[in-house]
């Protein structure tokens, strides 16, 4: 997973107010309103930190965001929580992934997905987390992310993570 590919002349990039976002539609109200509205306001505050896929002529294929948060070891499974202190523990969120429906079914989430979690990785070596959490706004999003290791927070059925370790074997192939 070191090098994700995507087609000659597309980059990801930090969001900035000179991207097009009103266009953007991926067919989940909820992800597309997040990227029009709050995205890069929530960038400004420092509250998360979001990154667009663009293809060579500059339109918006596909967007993630990035944010840290904690976790109460409680939560966590029994097997994953059983070695850490009993306290709020730090997690990496990817609160948000979207990809524009004219740009759906060609491997992009995946690719995306996978940017994503190697930016989480690169986090790592500077700031430290155990797992990388998200929550799922649909269950076709949940069965996405499952594909990929996420599993199910106990109690929380639309809550997914993935343990550091996984992260690191994931990113290091």
């Amino acid at each position: 997973m070191s090098g994700v590919c995507y087609p000659d002349g597309w980059r990801v990039e930090l969001l900035s107010k000179s991207h097009n976002r009103q266009g953007f539609g991926s067919g989940q109200e909820q992800v597309d309103k997040w990227l029009k509205k709050s995205a890069f306001q929530s960038q400004k505050k420092h509250l998360s930190s979001t990154k667009v896929l663009l293809d060579g002529e500059n339109q918006l294929v596909g967007y993630y965001t990035l944010a840290t948060s904690q976790v109460d070891f409680s939560d966590l499974p029994i097997e994953a929580a059983k070695s850490l202190p009993q306290r709020q523990l730090p997690v990496a969120v990817l609160a948000w992934l979207g990809v524009d429906s004219s740009f759906q079914g060609r491997g992009i989430g995946k690719r995306l997905l996978a940017t994503a979690l190697k930016d989480c990785y690169d986090a790592s070596e500077t700031f430290s987390f155990i797992a990388v959490i998200l929550d799922c706004v649909d269950k076709p999003s949940k069965a996405f992310y499952q594909r990929f290791d996420f599993a199910e927070l106990p109690g929380y059925p639309m809550r997914l993570y993935l343990p550091f370790k996984q992260l690191e074997r994931i990113t290091k192939g």
